[in-house]
């Protein structure tokens, strides 16, 4: 009877734990990169994918007729960009960084798939855009519709182009735009006054996107609106703050350091340079836009004077090297737009080292590999305290179970017992627990690592495994894609997940065990509810784990051979 209800208790726990983890993994933990693979008669094909609308529109000038981007670009004069990271155009109408895409990142598996777009211009779908300029009192100003002068064609590293325009009553307007071999651009504003009086102009600028990123936000992988202000980061600020704060937006007054837009694996950012003063917002336009917009003070510019002054935009990946190189170069924390977690002190040297195998390997696959075994070999001593401990533990149960039977009536006493046979034993219960509370924050890094870095998006591995970022596509479902159907995700069951629970399995057979019946038939349990609960997860992550579940079936079986064990030991015999 006691068995029955043990069984029944066990089979409650672990649905409650195979539940609670979704839920826990749908509200606290990043998700995996959207399917990029399916299996087909056998064969391993790129998923469609679904087309990003990459957002955006000054909240004033959103166009209401939709066209198609080629013919929008067509429309206007522009100017080509082209950098190792990035190509487009600027569109002179407005002088508008509207058409932006990053030749490095492809949107799907398929190397001949086109590269990844950021920027669109307005009246096209998806549109998403970063303009400057000024706004004045007394004087007239460019504005959308104003059509600037360029001294070359060409925009690209060390090659920079000025664009000017000349307003009616005698003001004069000049950016200097220029741009690095990664994804800053630095644009210099002059305002000349030709007016023949005193002007009062203000430097404005802003990124506006036409709609909400298609990626989820999450408590764990901030998605949205972005700033870092004094020095702190703002992951508090999202797309439901600025919904509610209405048509005035969510205001910053006085404020130094930069804002704008970021996705999983995209930024777009303003910072004015010299750590300037500024007010910022983020808004809501009324047709369901979004901006990020910031304005320096506003200066006297006596007639015949000039002002200048400088603002980077940061368009493209979030590549920690090119937000790394920003940071020294003056954006204060730009790599702050990485939700690296609280563990981003020991984070950042596991991605360094990671990415470090994948240079020396080249391949990511392997590199996590190789990562596994590092952190195993630095857990090692602390793993062998945790085997020792548990294999003391349980040569010390038939004295344990006989002060609790001396002492079942006297619960005070029967402690003091238990502690004094601890300490006669020189038995620690705690040291078992200890190593395991230490590799929680460590996992937890690797699993961050492996997905919110953009250098894992789309990295294969071997085999079927193509996409290290999303999850294992090949299931025994669909008989691994020889059947014509695709199962539903809560099924989608892949030869990964597998392994990692059947690998768990025999790890946990293989450890000394509890003298709690319930808590063995719990454990027995836990690793099929493993198969399901690590199912949604990357492959990369998959692979750490199977990975770490097999260097532990290993270590375990060198740690019964080092301290003289045998299997039987460790695992009483059921009366």
């Amino acid at each position: 009877m006691s068995d029955s209800k043990n069984m029944i208790l066990a089979v409650v726990l672990s649905a409650l734990v195979l539940l609670g983890w979704s839920w826990l993994a749908d509200s606290y933990f990043p998700t995996a990169a959207p399917q990029s693979t399916t299996v087909e008669n056998g064969k391993v094909q790129p998923a469609p994918q679904a087309q990003t609308q990459a957002p955006g529109s000054p909240v004033a000038t959103s166009p209401t007729v939709m066209r198609s981007r080629n013919a929008v670009l067509a429309s206007t004069p522009r100017i080509r960009i082209q950098t190792p990271s990035l190509q487009g155009s600027i569109n002179l109408q407005g002088a508008q960084v509207d058409d932006l895409t990053m030749v490095r990142h492809r949107a799907t598996i398929d190397r001949s798939s086109q590269p990844v777009r950021l920027f669109s211009p307005l009246g096209a779908p998806g549109a998403y855009i970063a303009t400057f300029g000024w706004t004045g009192q007394g004087v007239q100003v460019p504005g959308p519709d104003t059509v600037w002068t360029a001294d070359r064609q060409l925009l690209s590293p060390g090659q920079p182009v000025t664009l000017t325009t000349q307003m009616p009553d005698g003001m004069r307007y000049a950016m200097r735009i220029s741009v690095d071999d990664g994804y800053v651009f630095t644009v210099e504003q002059q305002a000349s006054n030709g007016s023949g009086k005193p002007a009062i102009v203000r430097p404005i600028g802003l990124v506006s996107r036409a709609a909400k990123s298609n990626d989820p936000d999450s408590w764990t992988v901030h998605v949205g609106p972005m700033s870092v202000f004094g020095g702190t980061a703002d992951y508090d600020v999202d797309w439901d703050t600025v919904d509610e704060a209405g048509p005035g937006g969510t205001t910053f007054n006085d404020v130094r350091g930069w804002l704008g837009f970021t996705d999983t694996y995209w930024l777009a950012a303003l910072a004015p340079a010299g750590d300037a003063p500024m007010d910022a917002a983020f808004r809501r336009s009324p047709s369901g836009g979004y901006q990020a917009d910031y304005a320096l003070p506003a200066t006297i510019v006596p007639a015949g004077d000039s002002i200048t002054n400088r603002t980077r935009l940061f368009a493209g990946a979030k590549e920690k090297a090119a937000l790394d190189r920003a940071d020294d170069a003056g954006i204060t924390k730009l790599s702050k737009s990485i939700d690296w977690g609280w563990f981003e002190f020991f984070m950042r040297p596991i991605f360094d080292l990671l990415t470090f195998l994948f240079r020396s390997v080249g391949n990511f696959g392997v590199a996590i590999i190789i990562l596994t075994f590092i952190v195993r070999l630095v857990m090692f001593p602390i793993a062998q305290k945790q085997f020792q401990s548990m294999a003391a533990m349980r040569k010390l149960q038939p004295k344990l179970k006989a002060v609790q039977d001396k002492w079942k009536d006297d619960k005070a006493r029967q402690q003091q017992e238990i502690l004094k046979l601890y300490q006669a034993e020189k038995v620690n219960p705690a040291a078992g627990c200890l190593p395991i509370l230490i590799q929680i924050p460590i996992f937890y890094a690797l699993y961050k690592v492996l997905l919110v870095s953009v250098e894992m998006r789309h990295q294969p591995f071997a085999l079927w495994i193509r996409d290290l970022s999303a999850p294992d596509p090949l299931t025994p479902v669909n008989l691994f894609g020889l059947l014509d159907f695709t199962p539903p995700a809560i099924l989608a069951i892949g030869v990964l997940p597998i392994l990692v629970g059947a690998s768990q399995w025999l790890s946990i057979k293989l450890s000394p065990q509890s003298p709690d019946p319930t808590q063995r038939q719990i454990f027995a349990i836990m690793p099929w509810v493993l198969i399901f609960a690590m199912a949604p997860f990357a492959a990369g992550l998959q692979l750490y784990w199977l990975t770490n579940n097999i260097l532990s079936i290993a270590q375990q079986w060198w740690l019964y051979r080092r301290f003289g064990l045998s299997f039987s030991d460790t695992h009483p015999v059921e009366e």
